[in-house]
């Protein structure tokens, strides 16, 4: 057996890495584009690109394990080759159900078929449907992940009930424990946003159905699930109190949504005087505390449910897939959320994959503590280098400090503008000597030009919103301090 990659000290940042897997797994949830021209092929599709590829994020396309039961599937209706025809594996009959439900919300003529492959149900959709079946995979997170298909395909051995079980309730423990909560407050799912589509089916189950207010500038597909999927979004980016107060009147939104902090910005709104402002009004208030982590921001005494990313750093691997749902024992709407979330929810995290989260995040209590102490020091470095426009980090924002837990740091990330602008980027990024590629959090630093990745088709919409193509955003890792620092320094003077 090859000896896997150490990208702690063999990170994959040349041209010969692109498309190599990160980590060096075939359940990787990141894929190297260690050249700007690489992010650019790949957001355009390019053929040579694309074909590189030996792993993608999961919910922006198929695994290639997923990929390989897709094909399976498409090959047992008799329909290999059709083009334009793709298959889009689930865990169970209900999820594959509702991706069947969304698209025929469009045209009846757009067909899907369910097909059952190997015990899981694929979704198999008509050139018509299938950009409508690509949107729901990669908006609700819903999909069957990579280790479900190995097993299915007899590629890798399948857990007992009985560990999947243990392992599920490890996790809830582990998690209520660091929320301060029973663990009948907490729901785990096969990635963050599915914790995300569970609240917003509970919300609709409520009759909450409205369009979600988001504030701050959004994650991507944040925005765009309840937008696309539900019953749309509307953007704030405002921040006076009497201002939001009358948006909130105005809108009469099912919920506001706030990420903490924003992603790529890095700041946080007044999660408490939104809280106040929501609750008075009857409006329920969702955070996403990924980037911030529930290890060092406390803010479930101001949010009704709060939804994370396990995937990141609370995985730390980065080769798997997973999302929790925190129910605020606080929150007025508690006992009827936990009841119709029950009611709701279409799947739970598979036993594989909960197997291999337990074990990654034993030692989240020690390792967070050390990104927040890399990134923190890495920031500090490179506010003092005369290349730097501008750092955008948690540790500047009074609105996350409020939330901080005694003790705690400001997480993983952080972004960065160069003076130079787009050609210093391009520079930079091309000779700098880490891991590049989209996701964050994990073990290994992870640097991206984030607003390509995340909004390729909308960069003026973005740079409006005063985030401009050229930020790179950096995920730091527990590489040695001083020795990222002079990887950092060494792309500075290219």
């Amino acid at each position: 057996m090859n000896k896997r990659r150490n990208l702690l000290k063999d990170p994959c940042w040349t041209a010969a890495d692109l498309g190599q897997a990160l980590p060096d797994s075939p359940h990787a949830v990141s894929v190297a584009l260690p050249r700007w021209g690489d992010v650019i092929a790949y957001e355009e599709k390019d053929p040579k690109c694309i074909s590189s590829l030996r792993a993608i994020y999961p919910r922006f396309g198929l695994n290639p394990i997923v990929s390989e039961l897709a094909k399976k599937a498409l090959e047992l209706e008799g329909i290999k080759g059709l083009e334009g025809w793709t298959a889009w594996p689930y865990p169970n009959f209900g999820t594959a159900q509702e991706a069947a439900l969304f698209c025929k919300r469009f045209k009846e003529t757009e067909s899907t078929i369910i097909s059952k492959v190997f015990g899981l149900y694929c979704l198999i959709a008509n050139p018509k449907a299938t950009p409508k079946a690509k949107a729901f995979w990669q908006h609700t997170g819903l999909g069957a992940s990579s280790r479900q298909a190995a097993i299915a395909l007899g590629k890798e051995t399948a857990p007992t009930k009985d560990e999947g079980k243990y392992a599920r309730n490890s996790l809830r423990k582990r998690i209520a424990e660091i929320y301060c909560c029973n663990k009948d407050f907490v729901q785990l799912h096969p990635s963050g946003m599915a914790a995300l589509t569970t609240a917003l089916y509970a919300l609709n189950e409520l009759s909450f159905k409205q369009p979600i207010l988001q504030l701050g500038f959004p994650y991507v597909d944040v925005l765009k699930l309840p937008q696309v999927i539900f019953n749309g979004s509307d953007l704030s980016l405002e921040n006076d109190p009497k201002l939001l107060a009358e948006k909130l009147d105005q809108k009469k939104p099912a919920a506001v949504i706030v990420e903490l902090p924003s992603n790529p910005m890095l700041q946080c709104i007044d999660l408490q005087t939104v809280s106040k402002l929501a609750h008075e009004r009857g409006i329920i208030v969702i955070a996403d505390d990924t980037i911030g982590s529930s290890i060092n921001i406390n803010a479930l005494p101001y949010a009704d449910m709060i939804f994370s990313s396990l995937t990141k750093t609370f995985a730390g691997r980065g080769d798997v897939l997973a999302g929790s749902l925190v129910i605020s024992p606080q929150s007025k709407w508690a006992n009827s959320l936990k009841a119709c979330i029950a009611k709701v929810s279409q799947t739970s995290l598979a036993d594989s994959d909960a197997i291999v989260l337990e074990e990654a995040s034993r030692d989240i209590k020690t390792r967070i503590p050390l990104l927040n102490k890399a990134c923190t020091l890495l920031k500090e470095k490179l506010e003092k280098h005369p290349s730097i426009e501008r750092v955008l980090h948690p540790g500047v924002c009074p609105n996350f400090q409020s939330l901080m837990r005694p003790q705690s740091g400001y997480g993983c990330l952080l972004s960065f503008e160069l003076k130079e602008g787009l050609p210093k980027a391009k520079r930079f990024y091309d000779s700098l000597r880490v891991c590049k590629g989209p996701s964050l959090g994990t073990n290994f630093t992870l640097v991206c030009p984030y607003v390509l990745l995340a909004h390729y088709t909308e960069l003026e919409w973005a740079e409006k919103c005063g985030v401009p193509a050229h930020l790179l955003r950096v995920s730091v890792g527990l590489e040695e301090p001083n020795e990222l620092w002079k990887r950092f320094e060494a792309a500075l003077i290219s």
